[in-house]
């Protein structure tokens, strides 16, 4: 049952608050500073401001007493141009003596305590920052400024930082919703390719805008996916049918001669000669699964525990001897060019069954009399390239992109013996290990390279198993195919 929509269950509202949020975040931030920077500074500088006038005038009243005090308080009074400095002199009975406040305020009776309290100096009103201070001889003192004036700044910054707040409020919805449109009217093309691709329609693919953003990496990327899913479905429906064509011949064949012995067999022999050819023609056909196993096997990576660090010298010279007796036997000369050490890393039963494979194929399609010439290089980034050269008949160009599918057999290849499955297996081994097989014309014939990479990187999803096999089996294998 579809769930029914719920605005916070959609992503671009979610990223939308994200975007107000950390906007609105911002602005806070940026007000709680300019606050800091301007009202704070002010009260900063007050307080400073009145600590040290009251340091001087506790030092002045240590030096020359009660009548210095209140020398020095209406000299400084008298020198106040702003105005806004406030003095208070009182005796322990709260009489004044001097200043510029005509009575001490109430419920101000704490040493060393700051207050901020309304006054009312020469018959206005204002308010004032206050420190009072005992003195010896219990005489108070208070020292302050008068702060109206920054009150009402600290007033008009905070009504300028509401309506900034309220201002960016508003662009920060407006963004959320930007942003929110922006993600929907992106993602809106990916799920329209999501549901063409569900309904069956494999030819969509997701709009690129060619921006070069996350959003067209991430189209491209889609798209690619697509692109591999398609060709996979293709050769699902390719091996399908190549699996059904070749399988019919052999499978028809061993039920005719069945029959045929059944029907026709005058003895024991008749019978066992019939099963024996019936058992052969269905061994062929097992060969042909085995090999298909052993291709999705490659391909799944669940040989890759087995890799290790290897010579291949000594591997292909092995190869090249085994080869050039089958070769003698056929007419044909088998040359080789490998360095005395070969290093690389992988699976050696895995890479000898990809050399081999080529080395039959290089027999199997070379004529007579003609010369079969294998190499071995070590690449600049440490990997290795193995390439087998014939002067067979060569595959076309416009065949070289599909040899290597599994099943696909070319014109000059359907009287030969063979099923399509070995160069699919080459270029298995070759992409498990990081590298490539490379198909060229060898002018005349094929020249084929297998590409290892140096240390090829484990792909996620790829599950390791404990798995062993002999080259023995891997040829077998290979031959049946």
């Amino acid at each position: 049952m579809r769930r029914p929509h719920l605005p916070f269950r959609s992503a671009g509202v979610r990223f939308g608050i994200i975007y107000a949020g950390v906007f609105a975040l911002g602005t806070l931030a940026l007000a709680t500073f300019l606050w800091w920077s301007t009202a704070g500074l002010l009260d900063r500088q007050t307080d400073a401001a009145i600590y040290a006038d009251t340091q001087g005038l506790s030092e002045r009243y240590a030096e020359g007493g009660l009548l210095a005090l209140e020398e020095t308080i209406g000299q400084r009074l008298a020198g106040n141009v702003d105005d806004d400095a406030i003095y208070l002199l009182v005796d322990p009975a709260y009489h004044r003596l001097v200043g510029n406040l005509e009575r001490w305020p109430p419920a101000l009776h704490q040493d060393a305590a700051w207050y901020e309290v309304p006054i009312e100096r020469a018959g206005r009103r204002g308010m004032a920052r206050l420190h009072h201070f005992i003195l010896p001889g219990s005489v108070h003192l208070l020292v302050g400024r008068d702060v109206e004036v920054r009150a009402q700044m600290a007033r008009l910054l905070t009504d300028a930082l509401l309506w900034a707040a309220g201002v960016a409020l508003l662009l920060g919805t407006v963004g959320a919703l930007a942003v929110r449109g922006l993600f929907r009217i992106t993602l809106a093309d990916v799920s329209a390719t999501a549901a063409a691709i569900s309904a069956g329609d494999l030819t969509k693919r997701v709009r690129v805008v060619g921006r070069g953003d996350e959003f067209d990496r991430l189209a491209e990327t889609i798209n690619d996916m697509l692109d591999r899913i398609a060709r996979l479905m293709d050769g699902v429906r390719q091996v399908s049918n190549a699996i059904a064509h070749d399988l019919r011949t052999p499978i028809a064949r061993a039920r005719a001669r069945l029959e045929d012995a059944a029907a026709h067999a005058s003895g024991e022999t008749d019978l066992r000669a019939a099963i024996d050819r019936a058992q052969a023609d269905l061994d062929g056909v097992i060969g042909i699964f085995q090999a298909l196993l052993r291709i999705a096997e490659i391909e799944a990576g669940a040989r890759r525990s087995a890799f290790a660090p290897l010579d291949l010298a000594p591997l292909l010279l092995d190869l090249v001897e085994l080869y050039s007796a089958a070769a003698e036997e056929r007419g044909q000369c088998l040359t080789a060019a490998i360095p005395p050490h070969l290093p690389a890393f992988g699976d050696r039963d895995m890479i000898q069954q990809a050399v081999a494979n080529l080395l039959d194929n290089a027999l199997k399609f070379s004529p007579a009399r003609s010369t079969i010439a294998i190499e071995a290089a070590a690449r600049p980034d440490g990997g290795a390239v193995i390439a087998v050269a014939d002067h067979g008949p060569g595959i076309p160009e416009a065949d070289r992109a599909r040899a290597a599918e599994r099943f696909f057999r070319g014109e000059r290849a359907r009287s030969t013996p063979g099923s399509g499955l070995g160069l699919a297996l080459v270029q298995a081994v070759a992409q498990l290990h990081g590298g490539a097989l490379t198909l060229s014309d060898n002018q005349p014939g094929l020249r084929a390279a297998l590409t290892l990479a140096t240390r090829p990187h484990r792909h996620a999803g790829v599950t390791q198993m404990n798995a062993t096999s002999s080259y023995d089996q891997a040829t077998a294998d290979l031959h049946a195919a």
